[in-house]
């Protein structure tokens, strides 16, 4: 089996950035004490809501932007639910996964096998030419370095800006914090959000870039990968990145064993990016022990400001 290491590290990071853009964003609800598990229906919902813009436009872009914007919505009924309503997180979060993938099979209905334009990648002048790191590096489309300036930003505003204190000091002790004078629930919030926008742009790049047409349950799962990497990953970005591109890398090796006919079972193949990304992850967590591996203390506690 012959594979060109360079379109294998290319199609690797193509593979990985659905998983990048859901996965930073749970990372910051997490951060902030939140557990949301409704990232596949939000993923799925951003992924339709961006398909049937681009459609109707012939924009790509605002289909993009439309996927944002799903997603956010979707992710404010959870907010909602569990902020204000004190509903339970993990219940509320399974609820808002059936739902998703639910509306998205509804109103994806008339659009099955219709195709739209993709994003073109840039060729990016000097760069592109240079032998192997110009496909690795230098020749993708717009979304994908917008999921890596995302993973950077949300490093940069967790460790070095006072808005990341405030977030993690809500994540930490939310008591302790709403007595300094923050107000938990609206962090909380802002934080869901966010993380709902994230799914949304990981929906819409599997919708309108991977696979330019819309198939029922386009996500397959990689909204439940995202919430393992964050896990394993200990809530580090850096590290996140690592389970993302493992999970990406596998992907393609399974598909380029599956072209090749390698006497596997097709089942096997396509569930081993799952297994073996969450076997690698445990692996890699378990030399971390104590306070560095550790969730954020206040996560899935409900808050109220009269307590």
């Amino acid at each position: 089996m012959n594979i060109d290491i360079a379109v294998f590290l290319a199609s690797m990071m193509v593979a990985a950035t659905p998983v990048i853009f859901a996965a930073i964003g749970e990372l910051v609800v997490e951060k902030s004490g939140v557990l949301n598990l409704g990232v596949e229906g939000m993923m799925i919902t951003g992924a339709i809501c961006g398909f049937i813009l681009a459609n109707a436009t012939g924009s790509v872009f605002l289909g993009v932007v439309a996927a944002a914007i799903g997603g956010a919505l979707l992710s404010l009924i959870f907010a909602t639910l569990t902020q204000f309503l004190l509903s339970n997180q993990v219940a509320t979060g399974l609820a808002l996964t059936l739902f998703g993938i639910g509306l998205a099979a509804l109103l994806g209905k008339p659009y099955e096998g219709v195709r739209v334009d993709v994003i073109q990648p840039i060729s990016i002048p000097v760069l592109s030419d240079i032998p192997v790191l110009g496909t690795i590096l230098f020749s993708h489309d717009p979304l994908l370095y917008f999921g890596l300036f995302i993973v950077f930003a949300v490093w940069w505003f967790l460790t070095k800006t006072r808005g990341g204190l405030i977030l993690r000091a809500v994540g930490e002790s939310h008591d302790a914090a709403h007595a300094l004078g923050y107000n938990v629930v609206r962090v909380r919030i802002l934080a869901i959000m966010f993380g709902g926008a994230c799914a949304g742009l990981g929906g819409a790049y599997l919708s309108l870039l991977r696979v330019p047409q819309w198939t029922e349950n386009v996500t397959a799962g990689v909204g439940w990968i995202a919430l393992a990497i964050v896990v394993f990953a200990s809530w580090k970005p850096g590290r996140l990145l690592i389970g993302a591109y493992l999970f990406g890398g596998i992907g393609f090796l399974q598909l380029h064993l599956q072209v090749e006919n390698v006497p596997i079972p097709v089942e096997v193949l396509n569930a081993s990016p799952y297994i073996a990304t969450i076997i690698a992850l445990v692996i890699l967590s378990a030399g971390k022990s104590g306070r560095s591996n550790a969730a954020p203390a206040a996560l899935g506690q409900p808050f109220h400001a009269s307590r």
